[in-house]
């Protein structure tokens, strides 16, 4: 008969290794690069590896909020494809490295985050491999300098993302609710696993800040679309950004032609005048991004656009360009016949422009892009593009003018032109009707207010449905777009919640999680009451059961 086990013996016999044991050891090569044996027992975490877990945090917070700042861009990316052009001389859409780039990062700091909470719970080591550490630190500088460049290059934008949280920041608040619940778990294990009393005061009561803070978050949030659909504006109009951009090339007749088809109302365009004088569409001061100029005058590519004359711009061919680098991702791909009408596009004038524009409805709005000093018209510049508009012969009602040079000279000779404002004239001399706003002005501008004064307002350049269903639910008149034919398709807003049904999912939500924030901690308490007392009951009762065997 053998003797009587010890408590410690009995306790060795009775213990089986846990599901967390069998998971741990393939974690661990995972997230430690090292395929060796977890330990049955909780095994410490240094201070070190607690500072390499908190810069995984950070990288997948900062990762997270690049993702979102990356897909708020490509609403505006193309201006920056443009600047970089004007300065390169390459093409290159950026859309194609931002999002991809962003998404790798995002699920690689995830997928280690979890990996890590995951072998806290089972008790083990959280030693980060060295390649991890390198690629952590590589993944912060990378964003670090990303946001630093938005800051120096692109201000602007960092509006465009405050404006972004009145369409996202409903949906941002339920997943902060479900991440907080989902966190309570490890946040719980960690709190009881603690053996100081103030590191798990201070846990706690970060914990419940941070929980308080997501909680009451939709006390601050604001959204023109969370109204009631009775209360919903009409859509606003479509105002074709240099025409239809992702269907022709820009500043074409081709681009007018698609503009009217995809139910614009107004085609939008830039105007330069040419050395002998005749006003022409062209948006860029140089015409390499445009045209085929650096094969018609290789020496003269770089030069301004304005310095070139009529009979030369004609020699030009503004469509082929559009074939060999689209300048939006996901456009619609083009058939044989619009492949054969792209190629054959050209330069148009400003009178050529009203002139096809007049049969199909369409209203014109340009801005003046004024030559430089030197230039013959550089002075004459607002008047020889008035007379090419009283020459083409069409209604003044259709052109919108939006320049502000010499605006007092062109009403006095063209009473019919419609004018436009960039900004709202506060001195009462005149009372402006259209006012044409970047859309980043929305917070800025009481467009009810301004509706009930009788003035419309345009915002631009809107292109993705969240955005043109924010400014519908704001009730701006029209937008100025890229994508004419995507916005034409949106027969609702992208989302419309009544303020009481908001409420009620605020309320059920919030409710929901703090029941699963207390059962999370009452089931960690009585998981930690468990783990100071099974040594000594499972030892006295094997031993119990070896002596009566005896």
């Amino acid at each position: 008969m053998s003797p009587p086990l010890g408590p410690s013996q009995a306790f060795n016999m009775a213990e089986s290794p846990g599901c967390c044991s069998v998971w741990a050891r393939c974690l661990l090569g995972l997230y430690s690069c090292h395929c060796k044996k977890p330990s049955k027992e909780k095994m410490p975490t240094s201070k070190c590896d607690c500072l390499w877990f908190g810069l995984l945090s950070t990288t997948f917070l900062l990762s997270l909020g690049w993702l979102y700042i990356g897909l708020i861009l490509l609403n505006d990316l193309h201006n920056f494809n443009e600047f970089l052009f004007r300065h390169w001389g390459h093409w290159l859409d950026w859309s194609l490295v931002l999002l991809p780039v962003a998404s790798v990062l995002v699920i690689y700091s995830s997928l280690l985050l979890l990996l890590a909470l995951f072998l806290h719970l089972c008790g083990q080591p959280l030693h980060l491999h060295w390649l991890h550490k390198g690629l952590l630190s590589l993944t912060v500088l990378l964003v670090a300098a990303a946001l630093v460049g938005l800051e120096i290059q692109w201000q602007e934008e960092w509006r465009s993302l405050r404006l972004s949280l009145q369409a996202t920041a409903p949906f941002l608040h339920i997943g902060a609710v479900i991440a907080l619940t989902l966190l309570a778990w490890p946040v719980a294990d960690a709190f009881y696993r603690s053996q100081r009393r103030g590191p798990k005061v201070l846990l706690l009561l970060l914990f419940i800040g941070a929980a308080l803070a997501i909680y009451l978050a939709p006390l601050g949030i604001s959204s023109p679309c969370l109204m009631e659909s009775r209360q919903l504006p009409p859509k606003p109009k479509l105002v074709g950004h240099r025409g239809a951009p992702m269907l022709a090339p820009e500043n074409t007749l081709m681009s007018l032609r698609k503009t009217a088809e995809c139910g614009a109302s107004v085609f939008e365009t830039d105007v330069m005048v040419s050395s002998d004088g005749v006003p022409f569409l062209m948006h860029d001061e140089r015409l390499d991004r445009t045209t085929n100029v650096a094969s018609v005058f290789p020496t003269r590519a770089a030069g301004h656009s304005s310095d070139f004359s009529w009979a030369e711009l004609k020699q030009l061919n503004a469509g082929t360009w559009f074939l060999e680098r689209q300048p939006f991702w996901g456009a619609k791909k083009l058939t044989g016949p619009e492949q054969q009408e792209v190629e054959n596009q050209m330069v148009p004038s400003l009178t050529e422009l009203l002139v096809a524009a007049a049969p199909l409805n369409l209203s014109i709005m340009f801005d003046l892009r004024r030559p430089p000093p030197n230039h013959t018209y550089h002075h004459a510049f607002v008047n020889c593009t008035l007379d090419a508009v009283l020459r083409a012969g069409v209604p003044q009602a259709m052109v919108l003018w939006l320049p502000d040079e010499d605006r007092a000279e062109v009403q006095l000779r063209a009473p019919g032109l419609r004018q436009v404002y960039g900004y709202r004239k506060e001195n009462g001399t005149e009372r402006p009707q259209l006012l044409n706003l970047p859309y980043q002005d929305l917070p800025l501008t009481d467009i009810k207010l301004l509706q009930r004064d009788n003035v419309s307002v345009n915002l631009f350049v809107v292109n993705k449905p969240w955005l043109f269903s924010l400014l519908w639910c704001a009730g701006a008149a029209s937008v100025t777009t890229n994508a004419c034919q995507l916005l034409q398709q949106l027969s609702h807003p992208v989302w419309l919640i009544p303020p009481q049904t908001y409420l009620m999912i605020w309320t059920v939500s919030d409710c929901v999680s703090v029941l699963l924030l207390l059962w999370i901690f009452f089931l960690q308490g009585k998981c930690a009451r468990e783990r100071k007392q099974p040594v000594s009951e499972t030892a006295v009762l094997l031993t119990k059961i070896n002596i009566m065997l005896e």
